[in-house]
């Protein structure tokens, strides 16, 4: 094949080719970043050369996540380590872990890293601090895209699930497939995710309006702790005796699953939650647990690769955005 050309090299790189021309000569007196731009996009295109030493392996797409002690950020911190051993070498990803209840900390990191990036990938919570920082980010023009859940008031691309559609598909579920109706209940982290009041909103309104004798009466806040989560639904059974229903919007299944394997009336509450894993997978096949809404962690992984490696003008494929599938699960299909 013909070795690619200057324009071709500046037009995937978003520059001119004056600047290409300096890139490639090692001229020197082009910011590190549009450097970085040049060397990677000369790379995609295979240009024979040997490109700049200094400049090899210096894309660094970061991305900033939380809890990697719960089971959905370890799954998609593994799938960005995956996805990133397949890019070229001249492509970085660094994943960075804070802690989710320090707003102040996640604003900070946002606006002063300690790596030069070029991209940056968000999986926070929405805050006012977090919101001003990545506001200035965009201003800036740097990649930004978000998972998990939207920022209010910023611009940047969100990838994840219909989470309105995942609630109200748990309260179709729940409808359709409880036998005994009664009072129903969903329990989420707190307000600090957007993903969670909208799946709790859809799962009532979908019970208010087509729900029949299911009665929605409360939303639980357990903050994703095993402990918190377990002493919520206790005073759920002893508040309701005819409780018929649990949704939980967000994480520890398990101890919720421990809770009605033990409760004298745990079997007949029909519990639905979010998330596939070992543990839930065990509820599902004991009974515990009636129903699994994963939302593919892994694709919403790859989703973001593929938009920052657009945006920064890797790749000339157009990626679409539409919301990730989720998937349903229950014993017969594990």
């Amino acid at each position: 094949m013909p070795k690619p050309t200057f324009l071709e090299i500046a037009h995937r790189a978003g520059v001119g080719t004056a600047t290409v021309e300096r890139v490639l000569n090692g001229r020197g007196g082009v910011r590190p970043q549009t450097v970085e731009k040049v060397v990677a996009a000369a790379r995609s295109l295979d240009y024979p050369r040997r490109l700049p030493e200094a400049h090899r392996g210096v894309i660094r797409i970061e991305v900033i996540l939380v809890r990697p002690d719960s089971t959905f950020f370890a799954r998609l911190s593994r799938a960005f380590e995956r996805i990133a051993a397949t890019l070229d070498r001249s492509i970085a990803v660094h994943r960075t872990f804070l802690d989710e209840a320090n707003p102040a900390a996640i604003a900070k990191r946002i606006l002063e890293p300690d790596l030069r990036r070029a991209a940056l990938i968000l999986a926070v919570p929405d805050h006012p601090l977090v919101s001003a920082a990545l506001r200035k980010l965009e201003v800036e023009n740097i990649p930004t895209v978000q998972i998990v859940t939207q920022i209010s008031g910023t611009k940047s691309t969100y990838i994840g699930i219909d989470n309105y559609a995942a609630g109200r598909m748990a309260g179709l579920l729940m409808a359709r497939m409880q036998r005994r109706p009664g009072k129903v209940v969903a329990i989420c982290h707190s307000q600090i995710y957007g993903v969670h009041r909208d799946r709790v909103r859809g799962f009532f309104d979908y019970l208010i309006e087509q729900g029949g004798d299911f009665e929605p009466v409360a939303t639980l806040f357990g903050h994703d702790d095993g402990d918190r989560n377990a002493e919520q639904l206790h005073e759920a059974l002893k508040r309701w005796p005819d409780l018929a229903g649990l949704y939980n919007a967000g994480g520890a299944n398990t101890a919720l699953n421990e809770v009605l394997r033990k409760h004298g009336r745990g079997r007949d509450i029909f519990f639905v939650g979010h998330e596939l894993t070992e543990r839930s997978t065990r509820g599902l096949r004991e009974g515990t647990m009636d129903v699994v809404l994963d939302q593919a962690p892994e694709a919403q992984a790859r989703r973001a690769i593929d938009l920052m490696l657009a945006a920064l003008n890797l790749h000339d494929l157009p990626v679409d955005n539409p919301p990730i599938r989720f998937i349903t699960f229950t014993a017969e299909n594990l």
